[in-house]
């Protein structure tokens, strides 16, 4: 599973490290993910997501189901594991 978030869409981008001399070497910015169950209501079930810091936040905001249908417009939910 790659490091996106599967609500919002947060990936991995690069930059530079830059030291005190402003010498600049690559290195990357990952995002704040963690990997979390929710119960979904809706579909009486439990689904497993990987989700960023915002995107918990946002799922406190509008809601499991509403962000769920959100990511799907906007393409960033690729596969949804399902528990019993």
């Amino acid at each position: 599973m790659s490091r996106i978030c599967q609500i919002t869409g947060k990936k991995v981008i690069t930059g530079n490290n830059v030291s005190h001399s402003l010498r600049r070497t690559k290195r990357t910015f990952s995002p704040n993910l963690f990997d979390r169950k929710f119960y979904w209501p809706e579909q009486d079930c439990w689904i497993k997501i990987r989700v960023s810091a915002a995107g918990l936040r946002l799922i406190n905001k509008i809601g499991l189901n509403a962000a769920l249908e959100r990511a799907n417009a906007q393409g960033h939910l690729t596969e949804l594991i399902v528990l019993d």
